[in-house]
């Protein structure tokens, strides 16, 4: 887990999705993905079965390990803010600062994608090229389009620039 540390950006507003994609298929390798969708497990009652320790002694330590990973990755800022929060409430958090971040520049995107309309006299390549980056960033930031539906999508824009041009 420690390479996922070292080898990716830090945390910020806009990569928040793409991140969070990221640390699931690591935690999601590590079986450590559920820290992230289970709150911090409360204090078990006496007379608790051995399992039951095990599996809370086992939630507390991928809570803790999963948590110190997700400090690592993130702002110094971000850092002091969320260093006593567990895995689950730290995740919580950072998708609540960030999720209208997302959605703006989600809508941006979407925008200019659909927006986008080929110049008369353009070539078509350079064109068909930023509408795919358009999409890419669509896909990154968590509204991915079937590719089909892609594909309509920038063939409609080519029909429309064409019928104007008629």
């Amino acid at each position: 887990m420690c390479d996922y540390c070292h080898r990716e950006e830090k945390l910020s507003g806009t990569n928040f999705t793409n991140r969070y994609e990221n640390l699931r298929i690591v935690l999601k390798q590590e079986e450590k993905e559920y820290v992230l969708e289970q709150p911090y497990p409360k204090d078990l009652e006496v007379g608790a079965t051995v399992a039951e320790h095990r599996a809370y002694e086992k939630h507390c330590n991928d809570s803790l390990n999963v948590g110190c990973l997700m400090l690592a990755t993130i702002s110094p800022e971000l850092q002091k803010q969320y260093e006593d929060l567990d895995a689950y409430n730290m995740i919580e958090g950072l998708r609540a600062m960030f999720e209208n971040q997302v959605r703006v520049e989600r809508y941006n995107t979407s925008r200019a994608s659909f927006g986008s309309k080929l110049a008369e006299g353009s070539q078509v390549s350079p064109h068909v090229i930023k509408m795919i980056g358009h999409m890419d960033a669509l896909d990154i930031l968590g509204f991915e389009l079937d590719p089909e539906l892609a594909i309509d999508v920038i063939l409609h824009l080519f029909l429309l620039a064409s019928s104007r041009s008629s």
